[in-house]
């Protein structure tokens, strides 16, 4: 039997019993029952001044051998998101040369990739509803030059400076009109960011969706989906139900995915989550249930990762990218546990040890005696003998 050490936040060391690996297979054929993304993370260069404030030196061969692993398990990729640190250590130019760069790893692999749209490559913090306009098309018209689908991600220029559910309408109206490809739209939350409050011209998720769906409806066979990042089931359910047809609901909801992904008499939602990144195998595990028409297989493979991803992006949720970085640490997709920005310092070793914990009880460790060995070593020198 071997032992997984375990830090309490009192500092009492405990064990752990170290499972095997979920021994899950990779597709041999596409998924077909959902659509899934997961919003990918950024490896730094080890050896590169990824301190705060510095623009980011990314490792560019670990970044996109993470992406070309995803693909092999079947899901999609989501890009330059919140995921990878985009306002948090991933700057304007590192964004476009990520959006670059996994646009053609896609086409090599004849994965699916979508990509972040935002207005924050301009630097002054406030800015006029034609300006915003202007940012948004140029960054859609990149994205869409490159040959990835584009993500109308929420803009903190627009948050800012609207003062009325009519002026992100027209905000919306105008960008949508430009797209030469249905986009997807991204709503965030404020548990996420909250320079979003308001969003939508209304505090109130009720009211804010009605306005989401409004924009939805006044620009027909412009919208793929909808993003919702909210971490309220009730909130994603209401929307989901009203859609217009044909336009997804990609759950963003990483408390309340497995039943929102699961449900299929009352509808269901697809999925573009950063938790996706963290549990790669296991989500295509689950999905590969789903086709095959196991329902139960699918709650029992999935459903131990909820608590998981509940660990890996509780609050302050912003700092879930450590969580995710960390785990991809742990099952080998890169050489050390860096971040872009410095932001691997962003929980403490507690917080990092119950993310182990869940991992390991939900099969999420890709080879649990790597995971174990880089684990006791950070402990080992954080002075915690283990």
């Amino acid at each position: 039997m071997t032992t997984l050490r375990l830090l309490s936040a009192s500092g009492e060391l405990s064990g752990a019993v170290l499972n095997d690996s979920g021994g899950y297979t990779r597709p041999t054929a596409p998924l077909r029952s959902r659509v899934a993304y997961a919003a990918a993370h950024v490896v730094p260069v080890v050896w590169g001044d990824n301190t705060p404030g510095r623009p980011a030196e990314i490792d560019w061969d670990s970044t996109l051998a993470f992406r070309r692993s995803v693909y092999s398990w079947g899901l999609g990729v989501a890009d330059a998101m919140d995921t990878a640190q985009r306002n948090m250590g991933l700057d304007a130019a590192a964004t476009r040369e990520l959006i670059s760069r996994s646009a053609q790893v896609a086409r090599e692999e004849g994965g699916s990739v979508v990509v972040g749209v935002n207005t924050d490559h301009v630097l002054e913090e406030v800015i006029s509803l034609d300006q915003v306009i202007d940012a948004y098309k140029s960054q859609l018209h990149f994205a869409e030059e490159q040959g990835a689908g584009p993500v109308l991600m929420a803009s903190r220029h627009l948050a800012r400076v609207a003062t009325s559910a009519d002026d992100y309408r027209r905000v919306y109206r105008s960008v949508l009109q430009s797209a030469t490809t249905p986009v997807v739209l991204h709503w965030l939350g404020t548990a996420f960011d909250p320079a979003l409050s308001g969003y939508f011209g209304a505090s109130d998720w009720q009211t804010a969706s009605s306005v989401l769906l409004e924009i939805i409806d006044e620009n027909p066979g412009r919208v793929a989906g909808v993003k919702m990042s909210l971490l309220n089931a009730e909130s994603e359910i209401s929307v989901r139900e009203r859609l217009p047809q044909g336009v997804r609901m990609f759950t963003g909801d990483d408390f309340n995915y497995v039943s929102l992904i699961g449900d299929s008499d009352a509808g269901y939602s697809d999925a573009l989550l950063g938790a996706f990144a963290a549990i790669t195998p296991v989500a295509s595990a689950a999905i590969q249930a789903l086709d095959a028409g196991d329902a139960a297989g699918y709650r029992r493979i999935l459903g131990p990762t909820e608590e998981l991803s509940r660990q890996v992006f509780a609050a302050p949720t912003f700092y879930y990218k450590t969580g995710v970085a960390f785990l991809a640490w742990l099952n080998g997709h890169q050489p050390a546990f860096q971040m872009v920005g410095g932001l691997h310092s962003a929980r403490s070793l507690p917080h990092l040890s119950r993310i182990v914990e869940l991992a390991n009880a939900s099969l999420a460790l890709e080879d649990p005696e790597l995971a174990q060995e880089r684990w006791h070593g950070m402990l080992a020198q954080n002075g915690v003998d283990a």
